[in-house]
């Protein structure tokens, strides 16, 4: 019997857009704040929990859909160990900003963020439903699931992404190059003196700065970083004490306590979907 507790992960490297999550009992998943570089749609299919995305805060129930843009810092967790139950998908930005390009409803093949942040509709929720259970069914041939993923995110885009949200003052210059400078060396033993050095801000204006911008401190970007590596090296199969060392972690149990803290998962269960 399968462990109602124990989240499951679908992949397949045929369609390596796209990936399912689904946990059947949330009581025990708990999100730190983190963002991704995908973009995600949940469906709360039991019970009720709390959504934070940036700086507000939903209490949704069953029937609700979540949106999360990437990069934008959200978190979904129980209320007071209340029973609930969800699906996530995870879209890679780019394959889903060519659909919406392709499909007319990006003048250019560039990413625009979606203002919603839940939705609470019977047809998009169903329809929901019906492509995560076609996408878990292993009798489904490759040709349906990637048919059911297209005309499901077609439409669903179509009527839902509306108007792009108002635009969002941009990060200066300086900040940005932080940024990238995390994203490149998130491996490696990065110091607060560095960065500043590299932003000319002092640490105090960097970390405020930084986090006005990114929805997090410089520290927690770069452990939000070496977890997506951390993901990457699971995926391909890699043993978990070689993907923490390639996520820049020193020994795999910091690995292990971090992981399950930002994918609300252990590394061995996310990596043996």
């Amino acid at each position: 019997m399968a462990d109602a507790n124990k989240p499951l992960f679908w992949r397949d490297p045929r369609m390596p857009h796209v990936e399912l999550r689904k946990v059947e009992d949330g009581r025990k998943v708990c999100y730190a704040p983190h963002s991704h570089t995908h973009w995600s749609l949940g469906a709360i299919t039991g019970g009720v929990s709390t959504f934070r995305y940036r700086d507000d805060n939903y209490r949704v129930a069953e029937g609700a859909l979540v949106l999360m843009n990437p990069q934008w810092v959200h978190a979904c967790n129980p209320i007071d160990d209340t029973p609930w139950s969800y699906l996530m998908l995870y879209v890679e930005t780019g394959w889903l900003t060519r659909l919406r390009h392709e499909a007319g409803l990006l003048a250019a093949p560039r990413w625009e963020d979606i203002p919603a942040a839940t939705i609470n509709d019977a047809h998009w929720y169903s329809g929901y439903c019906q492509l995560a259970a076609v996408l878990l069914d292993p009798d489904r041939d490759l040709l349906d699931k990637q048919s059911e993923v297209v005309e499901y995110l077609s439409g669903f885009m179509a009527a839902v992404a509306g108007p792009a949200p108002e635009p969002v003052t941009p990060p200066p210059a300086a900040l940005r190059e932080v940024a990238a400078y995390l994203d490149d060396n998130a491996s490696e033993a990065v110091s607060l003196d560095t960065l500043c050095q590299r932003s000319g801000y002092s640490a105090g204006r960097l970390i405020r700065g930084f986090k006005q911008h990114f929805g997090l401190t410089p520290h927690a970007y770069l452990v939000n970083r070496r977890i997506q590596r951390g993901q990457r090296a699971l995926k391909a199969g890699k043993p978990i004490a070689e993907a923490a060392l390639d996520a820049g972690f020193s020994d795999q149990p910091h690995f292990q306590r971090t992981f399950k803290r930002l994918v609300a998962a252990t590394p061995a269960q996310y990596r043996d979907a």
